[in-house]
């Protein structure tokens, strides 16, 4: 390419920045300047390294860059795995909060359990952070977090509460939990049916906690008020699942006035398996689930959900990477509780008279 104003289409995909020296006509040193916003430059030299990026299509080599000293941060996140759409929710809205802030980040998926690899790789990358976000093996974790921290690396966990020397940023499920059913006992219900509740998972403990507190602040056994039915089937698709619950509930002559669904699919599927019964809702059964998906609109009649406040998570998440990137590493490791927030709608209503 020559200083003239005319343009060529090169020959040969550009790879290298000294084959985009080449093309462009400058010295390499000059295009590097340039790739690397280095100041003391012509405006005609910058245009002209411009134009001939948008005539080739050429994209630098980000290690290149990192290496001649303009360093984009970096964040790696170690997920779980990618089956639970609000895992995937925060996710999407974690890269493109951090995406916002010139943040880029690198997304390993653990599969069988094995995170070491993961973390080695994030290392092996000089990643500014690493983020765990789903639902891991404590000890394991707890170890990776040792290793970062002597490594000098900052790290987060979103959603998983409880492990040793962690920044947690988690949601107060128990206390979602609370709202909803202080919502039921105050329509008149007493007996509750929990679909899905048998998972071994802490955050279902802490939903199950949510409800044993409220019920026992208002004078209920736990016990006594609820029933549940999981060891009757295998869960497999969540919607096929709620639906069998509710024939089993109703089979069993224990009907409950209302139930408190694991997940907005097991709740909809539940209400299915009630409608093919003849039970409507909510003047037979009230039903209830938990994440707030945008099906919870589609439905005849729209379920009544916690919603897990996704942005609000995320955008403390952010804060804080963005506060700890670059920093010494604090000994005092923080947790911060996000508020769940309780939305009715109309698969909720009075108990039904006896």
């Amino acid at each position: 390419m020559s200083s003239s104003n005319s343009k060529t289409t090169p020959a040969k995909i550009i790879r290298s920045t000294s084959e985009f020296a080449a093309y462009v006509g400058l010295a390499r040193t000059t295009v590097s300047r340039v790739l690397n916003g280095q100041p003391g430059l012509k405006k005609k030299t910058i245009d002209r390294v411009q134009r001939a990026i948008e005539e080739t299509g050429f994209v630098p080599n980000a290690y290149a860059l990192h290496l001649k000293g303009k360093r984009p941060a970096t964040v790696g996140v170690c997920m779980q795995n990618i089956a639970f759409p609000p895992l995937v929710q925060k996710l999407a809205s974690l890269h493109r909060k951090l995406r916002e802030r010139d943040v880029t980040t690198f997304i390993e998926i653990v599969e069988g359990g094995d995170s070491t690899s993961i973390i080695r790789h994030f290392l092996s990358l000089r990643v500014d952070a690493v983020v765990f976000m789903g639902y891991f093996d404590e000890d394991r974790v707890a170890q990776h977090l040792r290793g970062l921290s002597t490594n000098g690396t900052p790290s987060l966990v979103i959603d998983h509460f409880g492990i040793k020397g962690a920044n947690t940023i988690y949601l107060d499920r128990a206390r979602g939990m609370a709202a909803l059913t202080n919502h039921l006992l105050d329509h008149g219900h007493r007996r509750f049916g929990l679909l899905g509740y048998s998972e071994t998972f802490r955050s279902t403990f802490e939903r199950e906690r949510g409800i044993r507190e409220a019920l026992a602040a208002r004078g209920f056994s736990f016990e006594e008020s609820t029933m549940n039915l999981d060891h009757k089937h295998d869960r497999g698709r969540d919607f096929e699942y709620g639906r069998a619950l509710a024939h089993s509930f109703i089979e069993s002559k224990r009907l409950p006035t209302a139930f408190i669904a694991l997940n907005d699919e097991i709740a909809i599927g539940a209400m299915h398996g009630l409608k093919e019964r003849g039970l409507g809702v909510p003047g037979d059964v009230s039903v209830t689930g938990f994440n707030n998906q945008d099906i919870c609109l589609m439905t005849a009649p729209s379920l009544t959900s916690v919603d897990q406040r996704v942005d609000a998570t995320i955008d403390v998440a952010v804060d804080h990477l963005l506060e700890h990137i670059g920093q010494p590493l604090r000994q005092r490791t923080s947790v911060r509780m996000i508020e769940p927030l309780l939305v009715v709608r109309e698969s909720t209503g009075p108990a039904r008279l006896k």
